[in-house]
């Protein structure tokens, strides 16, 4: 802490635009009033800084802007002070008057006015400080930890078998609980499992509370209460002990401890916070008269509907009461109609036979008319045929024709021809047509076939010299010599 009346061993700078006076020669200076100002402005921000003042708050004001104006006040003394909204919105309380606190501020001069003010950064009730941080390091820890996460709460049963309350048996809660859940739901079981909620030890006795209720597993819901107060009162709710036991907690914990502005641990680890204690008794049970009433409308809207789908059925009955005939009517109606439809289908099949003979009558005349005249295929038949026997008959005459010729010419190649002129063929001894006079030797055996016979002979001299003579005369050389 600064000490406001202790002179400074060392003088304070001089002033910006203010000569020093300290030399030998003294000479008047004038100020102007905001030069004043702002140099004190100066000094007080620098040789103060930020401190803590505690004290009670007067004349609290929250301006349309979120900015807060108020006077803090001791028995001998107050200072105006403001609290901008940018620091101001996270105050975890409500400020108001009379609240005693301690101020974490800036000693500065407003020189619009030239009042004393003082800048405030944050504000902490007063005595409770030590607590409030340890309440901040501690929900710090176990937000980061994951025991605030929405992901683990569970959802609370609509229609709890019974309902366990943790709290003291002399708190006035209690009464405020057992008198909401009498009123909403008078026939559910309430269990009560007894713990101090305010002292020494009480955090011990409240985590036992809650893990002794698990154990038995007699309830569906358990709710954690006890009234408002100071936080010093509170804080056993805000021991990290009671936080891991309902945080272990198999049964879906409301926590509702103090007023709807107290805040605790407690609140951030169990599965739904309420405001009051007769919040929670409220969140874990049903509205009877509410269901009562839902349950009158629903009966008679039900009952509406059965009398609607009655008389529904009443008159379809008396509908179909009126359609209902005899058997014997039915059956002669039914006797009747298949008689007619008995007559029907003769008609048809008569009908139907005498279009088949018609039809078949007509195509037999149809067929006879086709068979009795000439196919069109015929004509070119005929025209084909006429060519063909005409085409033979030229063929035939050009063959003939061709085979005279032929038959002509083998006439003259005929060596029998040849022979009829004088000619004779030799042959020798084995069959070989001689043609040639040196085939054959002196003494060779040959055979002669002349136009009319055969004649056998012996060769005595031969000569070749005569080959190019005239055949004729080379023949009748050669049979001269034979």
């Amino acid at each position: 802490m600064i000490d406001l009346f202790r002179r400074p061993e060392t003088p304070p700078d001089p002033i910006p635009g203010i000569a020093d006076n300290r030399g030998d020669t003294p000479s008047p200076v004038i100020l102007p009033v905001s030069l004043l100002v702002s140099s004190a402005r100066l000094i007080l921000e620098r040789h103060l800084g930020l401190t803590w003042v505690s004290g009670e708050i007067s004349n609290f004001m929250r301006a349309t802007s979120g900015h807060c104006y108020f006077n803090l006040k001791d028995a001998k003394a107050q200072v105006r002070c403001v609290f901008f909204r940018h620091k101001a919105q996270f105050t975890e309380f409500t400020l108001k008057d009379g609240l005693q606190v301690e101020v974490r501020a800036t000693a500065s001069i407003y020189e619009a006015r030239g009042e004393f003010q003082l800048n405030v950064e944050t504000v902490r009730l007063a005595g409770v400080g030590a607590l409030y941080e340890r309440f901040a390091q501690l929900k710090a820890r176990l937000e980061a930890a994951g025991w605030f996460a929405a992901q683990r709460k569970r959802p609370l049963p609509t229609r709890p078998r019974a309902v366990g309350i943790v709290t003291s048996l002399k708190a006035a809660a209690l009464r405020d609980v057992l008198t909401t859940l009498r009123h909403r739901w008078s026939a559910l079981p309430v269990v009560l499992y007894p713990a101090s909620v305010q002292g020494p030890g009480a955090a011990l006795e409240l985590a036992t509370a809650i893990r002794l209720a698990n154990a038995r597993a007699e309830v569906d819901v358990l709710i954690v209460c006890r009234g408002g107060g100071s936080i010093e009162d509170l804080w056993p709710f805000n021991e990290e002990i009671v936080a891991q036991a309902i945080f272990e907690s198999l049964l879906p914990v409301v926590s509702g401890v103090g007023h709807e502005t107290d805040f605790t641990i407690c609140d951030f680890v169990a599965d739904a916070r309420a405001p009051t204690p007769t919040a929670a008794a409220t969140l874990v049970a049903a509205d009877g008269a509410a269901l009562r009433r839902a349950l009158a409308v629903q009966a008679t809207r039900w009952r509406s509907n059965a009398y609607r789908a009655i008389e529904a059925r009443m008159q379809r009955v008396d509908h179909l009461s009126r359609r209902l005939t005899h058997p014997a009517v039915r059956l002669g109606e039914q006797r009747r109609h298949l008689e007619r439809l008995a007559e029907r289908l003769v008609r048809c099949h008569a009908h139907h036979m005498a279009a088949l003979a018609a039809r078949a009558t007509a195509v037999r005349q149809q067929y006879t008319w086709m068979l009795r005249r000439p196919l069109p295929q015929c004509a070119p038949l005929g025209a084909a045929r006429e060519d063909f026997l005409r085409g033979a008959r030229t063929r035939l005459e050009r063959m003939a024709m061709r085979l005279a010729g032929a038959h002509q010419s083998l006439g003259h190649l005929n060596p029998g021809a040849v022979l009829e002129r004088g000619y004779a063929i030799v042959a020798a001894a084995d069959g070989r047509i001689v043609i040639d006079a040196a085939e054959v030797s002196p003494g060779d055996v040959v055979q002669l076939t002349f136009a009319r016979g055969f004649a056998g002979a012996r060769i005595v001299g031969s000569d070749t010299t005569f080959q190019n003579r005239d055949p004729l005369a080379t023949g009748s050389r050669r049979k001269s010599r034979v």
